[in-house]
Formats: structure tokens, C-alpha cells, sequence
């Protein structure tokens, strides 16, 4: 998995590459601001401290709004829920007004970006792989509703968590693509091509890329979505939060990503996979 500097003049090749290789590639020298995500990562540990979240709690139907740890995902496979509660930002979704400046902000900024990297997967397909693409993949999310900013809330354990659980099982994301700036604090592993599993490099103010499901099915698997994981702390980092900002990279409801699929028919079969959509 490599490291690429986002300046660089061969960027978009040799990241394209790395995505290619293993389903993620890291960023430095990116356009996030590290001092944006530090001021969000403030803001929206207060909000989860506080008991204003169970004013926003989420809609099943729209899937926007403050998910508890009550009814956070449980791994497709997995009979343990993560521990995590999250709140769910879409472009015409519920932000508490207070939070809402900055992480409008973000999500501009990180759409832009990833929607610059779609871009140079599109440039980068080969034309055997292009092929199969029903439409170009920038046009796929062109005025698209769809991208989702997932705010995450680790809490610190307890100790009293079912045995087994973690704060994020081993899965695949949905999406096309999906942004995360590296956090602070490691516990982000993947799984290589022998099934063993990397700590991802923790480095602030990297940027980490990975495929999801629906790239590797519209590239009929050129492009994998690499299956990763957050394991739990030890330590005293055990009992220390952790604010995640995933942006989850979307078509628009009707793209046909194969014969098989268009993105919505795709995302209400993995939402009820992951109990919670019914």
C-alpha cells in the first residue's frame, strides 16, 4: 500500500496503482485542513457527550440523524454489534445548527476531493475495465444525494462490552469510494491478500482511500473492496474517545453499477444486512 503525495505531478497514476494492488491507497499533502478536523473533532465530542444527540435520533427511511449504540451495524456475518454510535449527514439531511458551519465545510471540501479521485480512477481504468461501466464514473455522482459524511464515536470501553465485540468489525464498505482522514489514534487494520491482517500507518493528517462494494462490482473486481477492521484499544488509549469522519462516496439512486445492481436496489440490500433498515 503506498504512500502518495497528492503534489506529486504522477499522483493520480501511482495512486490508481496502489488502489488497483490492495483497495486503498494514503495520502499526504492533501488539501483537508488538519486544523479543520481538530475543530471537529472538538465540536462533535461535545455534541456526543451531550444528551441533545437523542434530539436527532435517526430516520429509518431517509437514514440521516444520530444512530445510538442500541442500533449501531453488525457486520454482514458478524452476530455482535460494533461499539459505535454515529450521526449521519447527507446534503439534505438533519445538522444540529450549532455544528453545522464546519462540517458543511468538510463535507464540501472532502465531496470535491473525492469526486477529483474518482476522476483519476476513470482516468486510470483500463479499457477492458472501462468498458463495463454503464456511464462515466464522474458522471455517476453528478448532483447525487447520495454521498454520506458519517461522524463516528468510539466511547471509551468499559469493560463490560460482550466478549468478541470491537469497535468495528471486519467489512467492506458499500460505496464507490470512501474518504477517512487518518486519525490520531491507531486501531485501523486491513486484510491483505493472505488474509492477514496490517495496522494501517496513523499518521495525522494523511489521508486514507479505500474501494467499496460498488466500484468493485461495477469494475467487475478490478478495483477490490478490501475487507478492514478497528480493533479496541489497550492501554489507557482504552479509555479515550475516538472521532472518525468517514465520507462515503455515492452514485445517484438510479446509476446501474451491473446487471445485477443499480446503487439503490445495491443499498437497501446491504442496509438490511446491517440491521438498520428493515
Amino acid at each position: 500500500m503506498k504512500i502518495v503525495d497528492y503534489t506529486s505531478p504522477n499522483a493520480a497514476e501511482a495512486f490508481v496503482a496502489s488502489l488497483h494492488e490492495t483497495g486503498f491507497g494514503i495520502l499526504e499533502n492533501h488539501p483537508i485542513q488538519s486544523e479543520l478536523l481538530l475543530d471537529i473533532y472538538k465540536q462533535w465530542q461535545l455534541f456526543f457527550d451531550s444528551e441533545d444527540k437523542f434530539n436527532y435520533l435517526f430516520d429509518e427511511d431517509k437514514q440521516d440523524g444520530y444512530f445510538p449504540l442500541s442500533v449501531s451495524e453488525t457486520a454482514k456475518g458478524n452476530a455482535l454489534k460494533d461499539i459505535k454510535e454515529f450521526y449521519h449527514i447527507y446534503p439534505s439531511g438533519r445538522v444540529p445548527e450549532y455544528l453545522q458551519d464546519l462540517i458543511q465545510t468538510y463535507y464540501s471540501m472532502t465531496s470535491t476531493l473525492a469526486g477529483e479521485i474518482l476522476g483519476w480512477i476513470e482516468q486510470y481504468s483500463p479499457s477492458d475495465v472501462a468498458m463495463h461501466y454503464s456511464e462515466p464514473l464522474s458522471s455517476m455522482i453528478e448532483n447525487t444525494p447520495n454521498t454520506l459524511l458519517r461522524v463516528l464515536h468510539y466511547p471509551p470501553l468499559t469493560g463490560d462490552e460482550p466478549e468478541g465485540s470491537i469497535r468495528a468489525a471486519a467489512h467492506e464498505d458499500i460505496n464507490l469510494i470512501t474518504l477517512l482522514p487518518a486519525s490520531n489514534q491507531s486501531g485501523l487494520q486491513v486484510k491483505d491478500k493472505n488474509g492477514n491482517w496490517i495496522n494501517l500507518p496513523c499518521h495525522f493528517g494523511n489521508l486514507i482511500v479505500n474501494i467499496g462494494d460498488m466500484l468493485q462490482e461495477a469494475s467487475k473486481g478490478y478495483f477490490p473492496s478490501t475487507t478492514h477492521q478497528v480493533v479496541n484499544p489497550t492501554g489507557d488509549a482504552a479509555k479515550q474517545s475516538r472521532i472518525s469522519l468517514p465520507l462515503f462516496l455515492h452514485p445517484r439512486s438510479e446509476v446501474v453499477l451491473s446487471e445485477r445492481y443499480t446503487q439503490q436496489s445495491y443499498l437497501d440490500e446491504r442496509l438490511k444486512e446491517l440491521g438498520v433498515k428493515s
